[in-house]
């Protein structure tokens, strides 16, 4: 069988002396490698594991219920989320009504830009909305995930250097592979026939594309939320209202 990895997750209970070697030598007279350790969040700790066996994972399960000093949270095929939960020591905050939103503030740009690289590798068809006020640091960071899972990045509407309204795109840049950034304002309010159909024909494309503003891009066109596979906000603090009243009447180059 082909080695796959899992996820587990535990809550210390009583954080002992030796509680974490016992569990690696469990581990270890299993043959189950430890590929990645860190806490995640409050007493919490997460693993990603490696096995060729899934028995032996069902096995470890069994055993860690018997162990007093721990509960065991998760014990799962990793998600994107556990992922970057062991690789940052903690979860990013998702919507509790809508299960695929996902927020992130200014100071967790690191953490964003290395969800949307893990977001951008996969292969095919998903629509990624990204919500922020100005300024925020949204194209900047889908720039550097394309980056980071070593993509090609194409500008389709764009208001980062100067307004920009493509109505056509040459061969290299209409690759399935590229990462597709469109400015949902810019692409509803400020375009022209042309650039619309080159919109449609790149958002039936088995690609990834990524929106800002996604509610102007639901609210101007005939797409709606169900074309969506993520949605992420940036916001600059906590707190901040994502409102569109104060810029979109005046959506110049300044934004």
């Amino acid at each position: 069988m082909e080695s796959k990895q899992w996820y587990m997750e535990y809550k210390i209970h009583k954080n002992r002396p030796g509680l974490l070697g016992d569990i690696a030598s469990l581990l270890g007279m299993l043959e189950v490698n430890i590929m990645t350790i860190n806490g995640v969040e409050d007493r919490t700790r997460g693993m990603l594991l490696q096995t060729d066996d899934d028995e032996k994972i069902e096995l470890l399960g069994k055993m860690l219920q018997k162990v007093d000093n721990i509960t065991v949270n998760k014990l799962r095929t990793p998600t994107i989320v556990d992922i970057l939960a062991v690789r940052h020591g903690r979860y990013i905050e998702r919507d509790s009504d809508d299960r695929k939103t996902f927020r992130f503030t200014r100071d967790e740009l690191g953490i964003l830009v290395d969800f949307l690289g893990e977001i951008f590798k996969r292969e095919g068809n998903q629509v990624i909305g990204l919500r922020g006020m100005p300024r925020v640091g949204k194209t900047e960071s889908i720039i550097a995930g394309s980056v980071c899972s070593n993509k090609r990045w194409t500008f389709v509407s764009s208001t980062l250097l100067r307004q920009t309204v493509r109505s056509q795109l040459s061969e290299d840049e209409m690759q399935p592979n590229n990462i597709f950034i469109i400015d949902g304002i810019v692409s509803t309010i400020r375009s022209n026939e042309k650039h619309y159909g080159l919109l449609q024909e790149i958002m039936a494309m088995p690609s990834t594309k990524v929106i800002e503003h996604p509610d102007i891009f639901v609210k101007e066109s005939h797409y709606d939320y169900s074309h969506f596979d993520i949605i992420v906000e940036l916001r600059n603090t906590p707190d901040e209202e994502i409102t569109y009243e104060t810029f979109t009447a005046n959506y110049s180059d300044d934004f």
